[in-house]
């Protein structure tokens, strides 16, 4: 979700919230066969198949908007003779969803909040400035002059996004392209549902933004806006407003700032996950804003997940083991946290695991969209596997969708900023911060 965008929102739908009604729409996209067959349209056509496929998704929001923000930036999702049209249609998406209407959102925030707009904030703007898939943001200002961003739930979006749970195939296709299908599908679903339906809780993100504030206090090249708790609830979350260049801006810098930006989003993430216990599994280039001096600023707390026990204790030893280039310890912690049997599925999830971490093995390293490719790769060789006897096959640990979901997602974002940067030096400045390193 944006808090600064070059312009605003200008369309607004009305958001579908009935199972069928949304089932259907899918349907019509091809939506049975899975999210990726969405993007298989070929021929001359392709420009305008993309810009249906965006307006629909854009419509419905909710997981179905999700999917295709995904697919606008995860390198590999797409297939080549697609991709460039597609990503260019489905670009919008990230920022720039259909809009609710100023009436129904100014409801929503004056139900929530006990009081009137124009008593709440002593200017605002009912033109959203960016506009996603579960809520959008508009400019406002405090009665002490703060500029301040307001983000609000699209009105029915809880019914949308429990229309989307209920139909499994929608579900079947947001984990397919992370996950292998022979999955526990029950546990894995409800892992989903989880985390989906806790991005309906404003409340539950702005602890969670704050906490991350927390742990990436003093670091002069990470921003988290500050929460306005008095004007936050369940389905409006103020903080104050971030201005910013995007991921396409931030990418035709120079060298040298690129450099900035890459280590400042490498820092927030797995200082996050080694350091914080925590894990933001929601790394679309919008939530990014990318400043001239290198910091970047990070929005959206929504979907996160803890990191604790025996996932944290084997995540860092799997980096600690990657700092040392010590490829066997870093296969045992692997192992362990796969819970991996041998076989060839062991085989593939090590090697592709292993593949992960080369930006802390081959260090420095230049993230490209030629890796990040082979990454999606890897786990469809992997999927390859599920079916064939003896191979070793394992339901995947919780949380490990949404890991991989923040593997495809950050390293795209990498991809796009295309610089050679010391993840390992990185690395190593804040483990050793922190007492995890000598």
């Amino acid at each position: 979700m944006l808090y600064a965008s070059a312009g605003p929102m200008t369309t607004e739908k009305k958001l579908p919230e009935g199972r069928l009604n949304r089932f259907v729409r899918l349907a019509g996209l091809g939506a049975r066969a899975g999210a990726t067959h969405l993007f298989a349209r070929r021929g001359d056509a392709a420009a305008d198949a993309a810009a249906h496929v965006a307006e629909v998704l854009g419509t419905m929001r909710g997981l179905a908007a999700k999917v295709g923000q995904m697919a606008s930036y995860v390198d590999g999702f797409i297939p080549e003779p697609q991709r460039e049209a597609y990503e260019a249609a489905l670009r919008s998406l990230r920022a720039a969803a259909p809009a609710s209407s100023p009436a129904a959102v100014r409801a929503v925030v004056e139900e929530d909040l006990g009081a009137r707009v124009d008593e709440l904030f002593a200017a605002w703007d009912d033109a959203p400035f960016a506009s996603a898939s579960i809520g959008q943001v508009h400019r406002a200002a405090l009665a002490d002059g703060r500029e301040v961003a307001v983000k609000v739930q699209h009105p029915g979006i809880d019914r949308a996004l429990a229309s989307d749970l209920e139909n499994a195939g929608m579900i079947r296709a947001m984990v397919g392209a992370v996950a292998p299908k022979a999955l526990d599908s029950r546990r894995v679903l409800e892992e989903v549902r989880a985390r989906f339906l806790e991005e309906l809780d404003y409340t539950l993100e702005a602890e969670r933004q704050r906490y991350f504030a927390g742990v990436h206090r003093g670091d002069p090249a990470i921003h988290i806006p500050e929460v306005i708790a008095s004007r936050s609830s369940r389905r409006v979350l103020t903080a104050e407003l971030a201005r910013g260049a995007t991921l396409e801006e931030a990418a035709a810098r120079d060298e040298r700032t690129r450099r900035a930006h890459a280590e400042a989003l490498w820092r927030f993430v797995f200082k996050g996950n080694l350091v914080g216990g925590m894990f933001n599994a929601d790394p679309h280039p919008g939530n990014y804003l990318f400043h001239a001096d290198g910091r970047v600023t990070f929005l959206d707390f929504g979907c996160v997940e803890r990191l604790d026990g025996a996932r944290l204790e084997h995540g860092r030893g799997m980096h600690l083991a990657a700092l040392r280039k010590d490829e066997a310890a870093f296969a045992r912690h692997a192992a362990l946290i796969l819970g991996t049997r041998g076989g060839r599925f062991e085989e593939l999830s090590l090697a592709y695991t292993r593949r992960c971490f080369e930006p802390l093995f081959s260090a420095p390293f230049r993230v490209t969209r030629a890796y990040v490719t082979s990454l999606v790769e890897g786990v469809m060789a992997i999927k390859q596997q599920i079916l064939v006897k003896d191979s070793g096959f394992v339901q995947l640990p919780p949380g490990m969708v949404f890991l991989n979901r923040l593997q495809f997602g950050f390293y795209s974002v990498l991809a796009r900023l295309d610089v050679e940067v010391d993840y390992a030096a990185v690395e190593r400045a804040f483990l050793r911060e922190a007492g995890l390193l000598e």
